[in-house]
């Protein structure tokens, strides 16, 4: 089974009075397979956070279907959403509210009991390093552990698969690597990982195959074994897919 499916993708904004109607995402198509890890990039704007959106139900689309582990995200939104965890790449928590917290009432928001929720939270956050810092208010963490909140809380409700935002934004260089390592135990556990990074040693690092978003439209789609194989790294092949080689992006 396919954990992801997308069919023909097609998300716009109407025109306003300073620009006319905008196509983010032109008719898109692709599937992420069960257990894989699948990174999706782009430059800004491309279309890389209106494609998440329209997978989680933050965002609307007016063309084509989607579905997660077979359920189509708009008829049957709630099964759907049950097997997604989202860490967005903006850090959209209370910030006075300790990660201990946070985790016991997104656990309230999927249906878990109280004593379910306590005991997830305690195993997630201890999977992803905390210690005193699970008592901390969010805005006394460093960026590091700011950032381990919001896989956290993705991680919450066990789902099924892990749709993550740029999850390393900000973070130094040994923080990045200590992410790394548990995005990749998830993964050998079976847990499906869609990444979305400006990272691309990142993907390169992590990811079995790659997609690559540009003006909205899939430009390729490959396993990262296949786009390597020319001798060529990740980011070369990436800046000749949205380079013109003279002016820059395009």
């Amino acid at each position: 089974m396919n954990a992801l499916e997308i069919k023909n993708l097609v998300k716009k904004y109407p025109a306003t009075k300073l620009t006319g109607e905008k196509i983010a995402v032109d008719n898109v198509s692709f599937t992420v397979k069960k257990g894989e890890f699948f990174g999706f990039l782009g430059p800004n704007g491309a279309g890389k956070t209106t494609t998440i959106n329209a997978i989680t139900g933050i965002g609307t689309f007016p063309e084509g279907e989607i579905k997660v582990f077979g359920y189509d995200v708009v008829k049957d939104y709630r099964e759907a959403r049950k097997k997604i965890g989202l860490s967005p790449q903006e850090f959209n928590v209370d910030m006075f509210v300790p990660p201990k917290d946070t985790l016991y009432y997104v656990g309230g928001f999927f249906g878990m009991s109280k004593k379910e929720r306590i005991k997830r939270a305690d195993e997630v956050l201890k999977e992803l390093g905390f210690g005193r810092e699970a008592d901390l208010p969010f805005r006394a963490l460093s960026g590091g552990f700011k950032r381990r909140v919001m896989l956290a809380r993705a991680m919450m409700h066990d789902p099924e698969i892990l749709i993550l935002d740029e999850p390393t934004s900000g973070v130094d260089v040994e923080l990045r690597h200590d992410l790394w390592r548990i995005l990749q135990e998830l993964n050998k556990k079976g847990k499906t990982i869609f990444l979305t990074t400006h990272y691309l040693e990142e993907a390169e690092k992590l990811c079995d195959r790659i997609g690559i978003i540009f003006n909205g439209k899939l430009v390729t789609l490959d396993s990262k074994r296949e786009l390597i194989k020319d001798g060529k790294s990740i980011e070369e092949h990436y800046l000749s897919m949205v380079t013109d080689g003279k002016n820059g992006i395009k």
